[in-house]
């Protein structure tokens, strides 16, 4: 799969994976069970320049392609999906649409520390009757003069209880069709009126922190609204279609570590005086594992192609989302399997994997949303 990559991203890829093995691997474990949220490795992360992996250097980021940043967000996840997620949110959802509608003053003010790693973002979209149909959402934005007041809640935010900006949005008419009548505005984590829960206790990806966000008479300056009024589902939804090539990337990285334990423990198990790689049963399985991380690796690489080519890329990233997560919740169960009882113990990373892997297939769109999209994209051809 190398040869697929420049010298630039095979640059990228090695200096991210020395990164993971050298100051993520030995946290992983026991992050995972105390929930701590990995403060110290995100902002090494941010020296690194890889919080703003595509924003153009000239605005605080690294200026990279997008294919140098699935690579990031593979890698990181090989080893943490959970670090994987805060830098893919914080790319994808925060950065990304900043750079699209960010006025000059707002990108200096916040794109420019957020893809430079000094602040994080989090993506306030989500509410708790509200989740695939997005465009229902009830928080409300009313203007009062020079600014707007804020009222809802929303939810499974991550990132939520450590960014220092939420990008929230918000109904700001009700007389228009309710997918034009949302707007997104840029909410500092210390605004009055701004709560956050408490951490919700997650099947995965447990140091990667989500919380309820609850905004109360919130007041925020108009000059901190992000693109036009009634713009807001319009931005949630190109955020969402690059985002989904970094929770593809995600799944894909987890799928290769799985992978990777799989063939170490299967060298090293002993059965009936031969190691278990050597049966046949084994082997299968590792050939089927190997085959589809290797198409997944593709289908990401191609929508993150598609991506940089310009123009619409929202089929490409639905198909990569949705066929990586369907691989990494299948090769980590079969990483399980051949692990046998050791891998139904918290001793084997392999056990941790696959509770890492089923949220894949949810979040930033589930996999019924990804079919639907795709679906009506083959249609409409």
């Amino acid at each position: 799969m190398e040869h697929l990559l420049t010298e630039e991203q095979l640059d990228v890829k090695r200096a991210v994976r020395e990164f993971a093995e050298g100051e993520i691997r030995s946290s992983v474990a026991a992050r995972d069970e105390s929930g701590e949220f990995p403060a110290d490795i995100m902002r090494r992360l941010g020296e690194l320049g890889f919080m703003g992996v595509n924003t153009p250097e000239n605005l605080g980021g690294t200026g990279m392609d997008t294919v140098c940043y699935a690579i990031v967000i593979e890698e990181l996840s090989r080893v943490d999906p959970a670090v994987g997620v805060i830098a893919s949110v914080n790319n994808s959802l925060i950065c990304y649409p900043l750079e699209k509608f960010a006025n000059a003053e707002q990108r200096e003010k916040w794109l420019r520390p957020l893809a430079a790693g000094k602040l994080l973002g989090a993506f306030a979209l989500t509410e708790p009757e509200s989740g695939s149909d997005a465009a229902s959402l009830k928080t409300t934005a009313v203007r009062d003069g020079d600014a707007y007041v804020l009222n809802g809640t929303k939810a499974f935010i991550t990132n939520g209880a450590n960014a220092q900006v939420h990008l929230v949005f918000a109904r700001t008419d009700k007389t228009v069709e309710k997918s034009k009548g949302i707007s997104a505005f840029l909410v500092p984590a210390g605004a009055q009126g701004l709560r956050v829960g408490t951490l919700e206790k997650k099947m995965g990806i447990r140091s990667s922190d989500c919380v309820e966000v609850n905004l109360q008479d919130v007041r925020v300056p108009a000059a901190n609204r992000l693109g036009k009024e009634g713009e807001g589902f319009k931005i949630a939804m190109l955020s969402l279609d690059s985002g989904r090539i970094g929770i593809a990337a995600q799944a894909v990285g987890l799928s290769q570590g799985a992978l990777e334990e799989a063939v170490k423990y299967s060298k090293q198990r002993v059965q009936f005086n031969r190691p278990i790689c050597e049966f046949q049963a084994i082997q299968f399985k590792l050939a089927d594992m190997e085959m589809l991380t290797q198409a997944a690796r593709l289908l990401v690489y191609a929508a993150a192609r598609k991506k940089d080519a310009g123009g619409r890329y929202n089929h490409e990233a639905a198909m990569a989302k949705l066929f990586a997560s369907d691989v990494v919740t299948k090769v980590t169960l079969e990483a399980v399997q051949i692990h046998g009882g050791a891998g139904y113990l918290m001793d084997y990373p392999v056990e941790r994997m696959l509770r890492d892997a089923k949220v894949t297939e949810i979040y930033e769109g589930t996999s019924e949303i990804q079919r639907f999209i795709i679906a009506r994209n083959v249609l409409s051809a």
